[in-house]
């Protein structure tokens, strides 16, 4: 006789997902906050950079805003979803989003650097890397966590192997400004793996909030406010 009762169905990582329901709050408080900047700061760039920037510098402004609005809501949307299959798969593009952050914040500054055929070569390595990232991500869900950490960082900081060219093509506070933005990054991945930590994923975010707006301010600064 076959039994009627349903089976459990195994979620990877459903352990990882017990946060309090003050943690939760606060957690989707802070990505409030980030997505209402991201909108108001994204929309101001876009209107303002449409008239100082040519179509190229005005198409990576774009893919970043896009990007940074992608990230922060698939985030939010992934971390307030109950525990279930579904949170499953979220997670996957969660994770694979961040790639696509990272390369789409460098597009606006590389595109500045005078020679074309290192402009492009620095385009493409990014791009390939973030892209690589993705596809594993998504691919093999929850395989090489550890190892992805370390490719986060190293893709995020890959662009200062090009600190002689973009300290040449960008302004000194654009450059404060990335430099300031990746120390929030990383500082905050080491509460990303203190996962004993109350309000943890809280504390991780509002990290990456603020290397987003700082990024974010960053873009804003190179161009448009260094061309006033």
């Amino acid at each position: 006789m076959t039994s009627s009762r349903p089976q459990a169905v195994h979620i990877p990582f459903a352990g990882r997902w017990h946060f309090s329901r003050a943690e939760r709050i606060a957690d989707a408080v802070v990505h409030i906050v980030g997505l209402a900047f991201a909108v108001s700061a994204g929309t101001a760039l876009l209107v303002m950079s449409f008239i100082r920037t040519g179509p190229g510098e005005f198409a990576a402004a774009v893919c970043y805003v896009i990007a940074l609005l992608a990230v922060l809501s698939i985030s939010l949307i992934y971390n307030q979803w109950p525990v279930s299959p579904v949170k499953w798969v979220l997670r996957r593009f969660d994770h694979s989003a961040i790639y696509l952050l990272i390369a789409a914040t460098y597009t606006p500054f590389l595109v500045q650097i005078p020679d074309p055929a290192l402009a492009g070569f620095a385009l493409a390595f990014v791009w390939s890397a973030a892209l690589t990232g993705m596809a594993l991500k998504i691919l093999l869900p929850g395989r090489y966590d550890r190892l992805a950490v370390l490719f986060y960082l190293a893709t995020g900081w890959s662009g200062v192997a090009l600190a002689g060219p973009l300290s040449t093509a960008l302004p000194p506070a654009t450059l404060t400004l990335i430099a300031a933005g990746g120390v929030a990054y990383t500082i905050g991945v080491v509460f990303y793996v203190w996962r004993s930590l109350r309000f943890q994923t809280a504390v991780w975010h509002a990290f990456v909030v603020s290397g987003a707006a700082l990024h974010c301010v960053a873009v804003f600064d190179c161009l448009v406010i260094s061309r006033m």
